[in-house]
């Protein structure tokens, strides 16, 4: 088991890890729209979900597998009223349309619109 690390995601804001590393399979810890070099959130849903999914693929990328690799998501939502365009944003970066569950939580880390989670091969 080794832990993921890269500056191209926001770094982590508690006690755990990027990811983790596996050997042929990376878990990737939920990614806030953050960007990673400014700390500053997007407006809106659509740019936070672009965000997101590019803070998922940096962790991917620094574990040597990519979006192609994902077998599993798990999507968090601060309003399901987001949902069709989350998955407008979302279907763009996971073509190969991992398995996948999409939730509504009451809140999420520094009031974000989305986060997501993946689970993938390298």
């Amino acid at each position: 088991m080794k832990p993921i690390q890269t500056s191209n995601a926001p770094a982590a804001i508690g006690p755990y890890s990027q990811g983790m590393d596996m050997g042929n399979l990376v878990f990737t810890s939920g990614q806030i729209p953050v960007d990673p070099a400014t700390g500053t959130i997007p407006e809106g849903i659509e740019a936070q979900a672009h965000k997101s999914c590019q803070n998922v693929g940096a962790v991917l990328q620094a574990a040597g597998s990519g979006f192609d690799k994902v077998v599993k998501t798990t999507c968090f939502l601060a309003d399901m009223a987001d949902f069709a365009q989350f998955n407008a944003v979302y279907e763009s970066y996971f073509i190969s349309k991992p398995a996948r569950s999409c939730v509504a939580a009451k809140a999420l880390p520094k009031g974000v619109l989305c986060e997501i989670e993946a689970i993938a091969v390298k």
